[in-house]
């Protein structure tokens, strides 16, 4: 029973020290949602809840309502940066997400404050989500993420900030987009205003290439990526790029599924050529297009 009261008071006290950082955003109809003083004058939250770029309020956790200004938004990794006067001097106190092991227990923190327990479910490496954004490892949570905790954080065992919680990255999946990212994205929207990343305006799926046609062309996958859209005078449209057409290499690299794709799209790549081979009417074809900027959402 004492070891168990003790967890019960740690576990409070860590709710407690966290609390102070927490806003609550008003961006949206309805439901708001939860934002981190993450430094000085500056709320990261999730982008997919900040359904308005002005007119944006926060409410502190000593219930003060003061005007925030949309610094930039990214809905590749979901985060959204505000900038808030007259917060306070409390911001987040930052832990290392790299060190999280699978089995750690967790707190998601929601305005109010409100808080969820659960453990981490799963760890892994870098990877991409369905918008392009690069995140710098996965954070899977097996935990309650009520209405509105959606850009709040996700705190450790000793009461540090490891992350921003999303229901927007995945469905039917609860994540936390590691506090390394979005440090990174936040600066750079601090910065920019946005994240600049390329794409092709093509929709694209997997399909099977026969065996056959790859030893005939040559082809080093056995899979490629079939073009159902092509947006009209996108960049690949202008490179010629025609429905039915299969992608099969860029860069001279295979590709087979969009993962591939979007790893040669980074905002390094905005206005260079990249080489395309795709197939065609059962022949190789060699394309060259120019990356474009994926546009902003609202543009």
């Amino acid at each position: 029973m004492e070891a168990l009261l003790s967890l019960s008071n740690d576990l409070a006290g860590a709710v407690e020290r966290t609390a102070p950082v927490l806003v609550t955003v008003q961006a949206r109809r309805h439901v708001p949602s939860t934002g981190i003083h993450w430094r000085p004058g500056v709320v990261v939250t999730a982008d997919h809840t900040v359904r308005r770029d002005e007119d944006i309020v926060v409410v502190t956790a000593d219930g003060r309502s003061l005007r925030a200004a949309l610094a930039g938004r990214d809905p590749g990794s979901d985060l959204a940066v505000l900038r808030v006067e007259g917060l306070g001097s409390a911001t987040a106190t930052l832990g290392d997400d790299a060190a999280l092991r699978v089995g750690h227990m967790a707190l998601a923190l929601g305005y109010g404050p409100r808080v969820s327990w659960g453990v981490i479910s799963a760890i892994g490496p870098r990877w991409r989500s369905w918008r392009g954004g690069e995140i710098d490892r996965l954070i899977r949570l097996d935990l309650v993420l009520y209405p509105g905790f959606s850009g709040g954080p996700l705190v450790d065992g000793s009461g540090r900030v490891v992350g921003m919680n999303t229901s927007g990255l995945a469905r039917e999946s609860r994540l936390a987009v590691p506090m390394t990212t979005v440090g990174r994205v936040a600066d750079e929207l601090l910065r920019t205003g946005r994240v600049a990343r390329g794409y092709l305006g093509i929709g694209m799926q997997p399909v099977r290439l026969p065996d056959p046609l790859r030893a005939q062309l040559g082809l080093a996958g056995d899979t490629g990526l079939m073009v159902v859209t092509v947006e009209t005078d996108g960049p690949a449209a202008r490179a010629g790029v025609l429905l039915g057409d299969v992608l099969v290499a860029l860069d001279g690299t295979a590709v087979s599924d969009l993962d591939d794709v979007q790893a040669h799209l980074g905002g390094q790549r905005i206005g260079t050529t990249i080489a395309a081979t795709v197939v065609r009417a059962g022949a190789r074809a060699e394309l060259s297009i120019t990356v474009g900027e994926r546009p902003r959402r609202g543009a």
